[in-house]
């Protein structure tokens, strides 16, 4: 084997990526844990949930990374933007990363299987993997897939950053929340509102700088079909929609110390609004989303053991 692909491997699964994956996971979960849904879950299962989804993560990470390949090559990458470049840096072919996604894609399946066999045959007591929850990660695999590949290419349309924003934002932290609880209530969807909206603000500041390689390939963003002016509308609209709707859900939906977790990192959006799309390196809505994620899951873990208050 040539020495430089499992390196490459490891790059092209954006491990940066899979680690923030693992942190929305664990929103979901504590966001079931402290709406009361512990049940005859146990930390088996939340673990098992965890490791059917990485491989599936890093299979949509392989196919954008091979979709994206002429991009990469061409846009000035940054710590946030224009892929792993893991390609383009070493000179093996696209099509590892294509392997690399049906393989990932095709492990992640298999234990997707076993938790529902296991489920259903009672091989280990209790359920390991809810139908719920495996529908949702069988789900986020085939349309991110699709956000990067054919036959729809939805990012190349124009709707990569709603369909990411709805994947990452609120179908991924609802599995963790389907893992423990076994099902998707309409209070935890509305829960993960806040988040999703900050990962589209976050997508059209990732996508910002990738602009003009996109669309010399013909991969029609948002960042290329927008003026600067109406993305910079849309910007402000999201960090402000973000923190409407958290001050909506207070109360009932949200409890009072994941509300305040929610709005202190929404702050970050202020800064970013003012620098977005005169500077071409991504951080504000970066961080704002990182710190959200962060910041909500303590707050939730607070709630199920009893220090705040519940909803």
């Amino acid at each position: 084997m040539d020495r430089r692909v499992p390196a490459a491997l490891w790059r092209l699964s954006r491990p940066s990526q899979l680690a923030l994956i693992a942190l929305v996971y664990a929103l979901g979960v504590a966001m079931a844990y402290g709406r009361g849904h512990s049940g005859t879950a146990g930390m088996s299962r939340v673990w098992f949930g965890l490791a059917a989804l990485l491989p599936i993560a890093a299979s949509v990470h392989y196919a954008n990374e091979y979709a994206d390949v002429e991009t990469d090559a061409l846009t000035d990458r940054t710590p946030f933007s224009g892929g792993s470049g893991a390609l383009v840096e070493t000179g093996l072919p696209r099509g590892l990363a294509l392997r690399a996604g049906v393989v990932a894609g095709g492990v992640g399946l298999v234990l997707v299987g076993f938790g529902i066999a296991s489920e259903r045959t009672g091989l280990t007591g209790e359920p390991v993997l809810p139908l719920t929850a495996a529908a949702l990660l069988i789900g986020i695999l085939a349309v991110g897939w699709q956000y990067s590949v054919g036959p729809l290419r939805l990012t190349w349309n124009g709707l990569g950053a709603p369909t990411n924003a709805l994947l990452g934002g609120v179908a991924l932290p609802l599995y963790g929340f389907a893992v423990v609880a076994g099902e998707v209530t309409l209070p935890a969807a509305l829960a993960t509102l806040p988040f999703g909206i900050a990962v589209f603000v976050n997508l059209l500041e990732t996508t910002w700088p990738d602009r003009r390689a996109d669309a010399a390939v013909g991969k029609r963003t948002l960042a290329t079909r927008w003026s600067p002016r109406r993305l910079r509308a849309a910007y402000g609209v999201g960090g402000a929609a973000a923190a409407v709707v958290t001050v909506a859900l207070a109360g009932r939906v949200l409890p009072p110390v994941v509300t305040g977790a929610t709005l202190l990192p929404l702050v970050g959006l202020v800064p970013g609004y003012r620098r977005f799309t005169r500077r071409d390196e991504p951080l504000p809505a970066v961080a704002t989303m990182v710190a959200l994620a962060a910041a909500t899951t303590v707050a939730w873990g607070l709630v199920a053991v009893g220090i705040g208050p519940g909803a």
